[in-house]
């Protein structure tokens, strides 16, 4: 069984740009609330070092790899926790719909033999945090542009 949590939104940028905020993990404290403090790259088969801050939940440090990434299009990884009782895929989507206009999706698969029933307990905070993501990738892509040359 699996669950898909996800978040949606429109953003008024080329891929490039929104992939220029996404794929420097290491800015990712400047402006993400969802991973506060983050380290690592973007590499096939990299650990990434981040800090999770869900809403109502102590802040965890969690270490997922790196499992598929395509240049202004998405970013994947995968985190296995409690012995692989809870496994789950993220990402981190960028859908061109013209020269200047993209929907970004940010969710995450759970599966695993807990996986599922841990997401569901947690599926507001997760919610919100995806949508607060979401909305300072928009806000930070946005700011970018607006930053005259």
């Amino acid at each position: 069984m699996r669950l898909k949590i996800e978040h949606r939104l429109g953003i008024q940028a080329s891929p490039a740009a929104i992939w220029a905020v996404i794929f420097d993990v290491s800015a990712w404290s400047q402006w993400n609330p969802l991973y506060p403090q983050a380290s690592g790259e973007v590499r096939i088969g990299s650990r990434l070092n981040l800090k999770l801050a869900l809403a109502g939940r102590d802040p965890r440090i969690i270490t997922p790899t790196i499992s598929d990434w395509v240049p202004n299009e998405q970013i994947h990884w995968r985190l296995s926790v409690l012995g692989g009782l809870v496994k789950s895929t993220r990402y981190l989507e960028i859908e061109q719909l013209n020269d200047n206009a993209c929907v970004f999706s940010n969710g995450e698969l759970f599966e695993g033999p807990l996986g599922p029933t841990i997401a569901k307990r947690l599926r507001p905070a997760i919610r919100a945090g995806f949508a607060a993501m979401g909305e300072a990738v928009k806000a930070r892509v946005e700011a970018i542009g607006r930053t005259p040359i």
